[in-house]
């Protein structure tokens, strides 16, 4: 049976050491440059887990700057087979409510500036192309324990949701925001992307958590960063108390099956041919 470790990314609580048992503090070097901030190990309830503050534990990263190739290779070469995250959302559904959680699994790519792919020729690690696929963009099974320990929580949390990343830093015009109304997405965020991706190309079982954090501005609100990191504070503690939970139920699972599975789509997806 595969032997889990988890990775966990976020902020606002999550990149506090406490949570973690015996917390070693690691810096790996990595082809893409340095990580968001030193890697955080130790144990949670006796399982492998690896703290990530994906801004920076002092915020000083904009969405833009996280280097996510760091970040995703770093955790998949310390041995991460699970990468679970937490992610700060405008709601663009009358339904999610601020404080509310949503499972995501889909997004619409808004960005502008980043690189989306490991298989871009930069390292041997990652020869030819990866034509990966995103359907579905999350792992499905990590998913459903993170449904299931929210519900046993009593959390407010929807089942799933489509969550499209914008550049940023700013936040989006209100034409913007009626516009990905018009299309569907439950939320905006400005992280989601390529960590994602990066995470389904290294093989990861990845999955995510969003915090409604207010209605965006398609409902005449203003969002601003005060806003913002006043509901983060204030909801923070229900997704620690989800990840505190979950993480002893995923290590439960035999996982054999759905790493096999991640790591062989990964290879049907690279147009690459060793030469002969």
């Amino acid at each position: 049976m595969t032997k889990v470790k988890i990775g966990i990314i976020g902020g606002s609580g999550l990149d506090d050491p406490q949570l973690l048992k015996d917390v070693v503090e690691t810096h790996i070097k990595t082809p893409y440059g340095p990580t968001s901030d030193a890697l955080l190990e130790g144990k949670i309830e006796g399982i492998d887990c690896v703290i990530l503050a994906r801004h920076g534990r002092t915020h000083s990263l904009s969405p833009t700057n996280v280097n996510y190739r760091a970040n995703i290779w770093a955790l998949r070469k310390i041995g991460c087979t699970h990468v679970i995250v937490s992610t700060a959302t405008g709601s663009l559904r009358e339904e999610i409510a601020p404080g509310d959680l949503v499972v995501i699994d889909s997004f619409i790519d808004r960005t502008k500036h980043r690189v989306l792919t490991f298989f871009d020729g930069s390292t041997d690690e990652f020869p030819g192309v990866c034509h990966i696929p995103m359907e579905p963009a999350f792992c499905e099974v990590t998913r459903k324990v993170l449904i299931n320990v929210a519900k046993e929580l009593n959390l407010n949390v929807h089942e799933s949701g489509t969550a499209i990343s914008i550049e940023g830093p700013r936040f989006s015009t209100k034409a913007e925001s009626n516009l990905y109304r018009s299309w569907g997405a439950s939320l905006v965020n400005m992280t989601l992307v390529p960590e994602v991706i990066l995470a389904k190309e290294a093989g990861l079982s990845y999955a995510a958590v969003a915090i409604a954090t207010d209605y965006d501005c398609w409902r005449g609100s203003v969002v601003d960063v005060d806003e913002v990191e006043a509901a983060m504070k204030k909801y923070a503690k229900n997704i620690k108390e989800l990840f505190l939970k979950a993480i002893p139920a995923i290590a439960k699972l035999d996982w054999e099956p759905t790493i096999a599975n991640l790591k062989c789509v990964v290879e049907k997806s690279n147009m690459h041919k060793e030469k002969k």
